[in-house]
């Protein structure tokens, strides 16, 4: 039986990755892993995944040829979610903004770096109710430490906002001004398949206290570690999976 989830990115399973990864273990969901430092193996384009997971993965080591093989699969009906990072979208060292890939997300990317790092809080706001949020404790918000900007394209569906606020300690006390919002989670379909982008990262630092969101804690050993994240963060990375690969 193929696996489910082809994962590539965030560095290896006993660091970043192991975010993720135990979040599919706690719900059962089969996957194949390409750590970052390593290109697609040459048995690649020989199968296609219900979903495809690009997470902080640079294009130059994805390879035009791996990237066309996945773009095909989406449009005859795979999934395809990228989750941000300074190596995903244009990033930092992500590039994706001229690859194959770019056609297929539900977002249009920029032309330099995209980062936006948060020093004040930026918190996560419901934009639009959707498959992906429901049973959350959206009045709760979580908040997290950065993101990607891009824009969604005109067909798509503005799911999450990441709303930035100026804090000032005045008086003695804290005023809380929005500042700006960004969409954070984009979802849209390309040909056949589901496709989502979100701003920000799975991992620390960028997803900061949201992956402590949650009134229970969930612990998974990934490759000898052991990753404890937020009951609320882990329902809402597999609902986003979920959806967007189409089991949900």
């Amino acid at each position: 039986m193929a696996a489910k989830v082809c994962y590539l990115g965030d560095d290896f399973l006993t660091g970043a990755a192991g975010y993720l990864a135990a979040i599919m273990r706690h719900y059962g969901v089969e996957f194949d892993y390409v750590p970052s430092a390593e290109s697609p193996s040459e048995g690649f384009r020989d199968r296609a995944y219900a979903l495809y997971v690009v997470s902080d993965y640079p294009a130059r080591r994805f390879g035009r040829p791996a990237m066309q093989h996945v773009v095909a699969a989406v449009r005859g009906g795979s999934g395809l979610l990228m989750l941000g990072g300074w190596e995903s979208y244009f990033g930092r060292l992500g590039e994706y903004h001229e690859s194959p890939l770019a056609d297929a997300l539900p977002v249009v990317m920029g032309r330099a770096d995209d980062r936006a790092n948060c020093a004040q809080p930026c918190l996560v706001e419901v934009a639009t109710a959707h498959p992906i949020t429901e049973g959350l404790p959206w009045d709760r918000p979580p908040g997290i430490g950065g993101f990607n900007r891009f824009s969604p394209r005109d067909e798509a569906q503005v799911v999450l906002n990441g709303v930035e606020f100026d804090v000032r300690c005045e008086g003695g006390q804290f005023q809380f001004r929005p500042d700006r919002r960004s969409p954070l989670l984009v979802v849209g379909q390309y040909g056949e398949g589901r496709t989502a982008a979100l701003a920000t990262d799975v991992a620390p630092h960028w997803v900061g206290g949201m992956v402590d969101w949650g009134d229970r804690r969930v612990t998974e050993v990934v490759a000898g570690a052991e990753f404890e994240v937020g009951g609320w963060y882990a329902q809402f990375f597999y609902q986003l999976l979920a959806w967007t690969g189409r089991w949900l």
